[in-house]
């Protein structure tokens, strides 16, 4: 008997000790916030969350808003002499992305990834400046027309990346977006009012011009009146992604 009361104190002492231990060993950090610096060079100010769940599963979360400003690489898409008809145009976009993301490398948020993930996507212009030319019995007439219009977009995509941890307490983080596309569809609606009473063959003329204006991967209709024109988009929405995010881990 006198055996067993010895040895009881030393079983509930290891016990202790090893809860102690265990206790004291520290927990995998879940959490991360960050933010694309690249995106900044395009006016993109944005931040996201990524919450790890297990080992190989996490969701990150974001969102960007680009401020009102000149619309980027606008040379791309449009001929010189088509983008001069477009007089003071600005735009402004905000977009929010769900990601889920499975890690093949380390874990918990290390190391390589694929990441489906759904964005949604809007556009919003500035009200702008636009002319046409109308051919008149030999003579050339500018009409000049005020613009403005929203456009969205929800697609789906993949990206691949690796992600990092910089420092030895694995506070800094650096995400690396290898590549990434999506894809799928849109719809705005754009308005051009006129202070010229529209006639048949002005407005006729006027279809044409924005018909010909031929914007690359963009569906578009187009409708005349006596005031001017209504453009509805629908077709395909896509994009690519790629870039550098640093973050904070806790």
């Amino acid at each position: 008997m006198k055996k067993y009361f010895l040895i009881l104190p030393c079983f509930i002492f290891s016990g202790i000790s090893a809860q102690e231990i265990t206790t004291a060993e520290p927990s995998e950090k879940m959490n991360i916030i960050k933010t694309n610096v690249t995106a900044y060079a395009f006016r993109n100010i944005n931040l996201s969350y990524e919450r790890a769940f297990t080992e190989w599963f996490s969701l990150n979360m974001g969102f960007g808003v680009m401020p009102e400003g000149k619309v980027p690489f606008i040379n791309s898409f449009l001929s010189d002499a088509d983008e001069k008809r477009f007089q003071n145009l600005n735009v402004k976009s905000f977009n929010f992305t769900i990601e889920p993301r499975f890690y093949i490398g380390s874990g918990y948020g290390k190391g390589f990834y694929i990441a489906p993930y759904y964005r949604y996507s809007q556009v919003t212009s500035n009200t702008f400046d636009f002319y046409y030319d109308y051919n008149f019995s030999g003579t050339t007439y500018q009409i000049p027309l005020k613009g403005n219009g929203t456009a969205h977009g929800n697609s789906g995509g993949l990206m691949v990346g690796v992600q990092f941890f910089l420092t030895r307490s694995q506070n800094l983080v650096l995400d690396f977006w290898i590549a990434g596309a999506h894809y799928g569809a849109g719809k705005g609606d754009f308005t051009m009012t006129s202070d010229v009473i529209l006639t048949p063959d002005m407005q006729a003329q006027l279809k044409k011009e924005i018909e010909n204006l031929d914007i690359p991967v963009v569906n578009y209709t187009v409708e005349t009146n006596a005031n001017g024109a209504n453009i509805k988009v629908d077709g395909p929405w896509l994009g690519l992604r790629s870039g550098l995010s640093l973050g904070y881990r806790f």
